[in-house]
């Protein structure tokens, strides 16, 4: 019996150590409250970092909410600082239809 416990729990282990860890959930970059420099920055960044590897998209195509996915998918590629990225993100929800 103790064996079949013992085996159990080993079992147990092995496949909760395999299983993958869950991705936490995507949020929007802490907003503290932007300076118009720092929109400036977003916007330098936006048009230089972005424009490397693609077309720039029009920033009201997307609401906030998609931005946050947009910039947490891209961000790392560009290689934003989390404050660059944060500038970036304030920028583009800025810009109004």
């Amino acid at each position: 019996m103790k064996s079949l416990f013992a085996a159990a729990t080993f079992t147990l282990v092995l496949l909760a150590s395999c299983t993958p860890k869950a991705t936490p959930v995507a949020q929007a970059p802490k907003s503290a409250t932007s300076t118009a420099e720092q929109l400036a920055q977003g916007k330098t960044i936006f048009e230089t970092a972005c424009k490397r590897c693609h077309d720039l998209p029009e920033p009201t195509k997307f609401t906030s909410v998609q931005w946050v996915g947009i910039m947490n998918s891209m961000a790392p590629k560009a290689k934003l600082t989390d404050e660059q990225h944060q500038w970036v993100y304030d920028y583009v929800v800025s810009v109004k239809k």
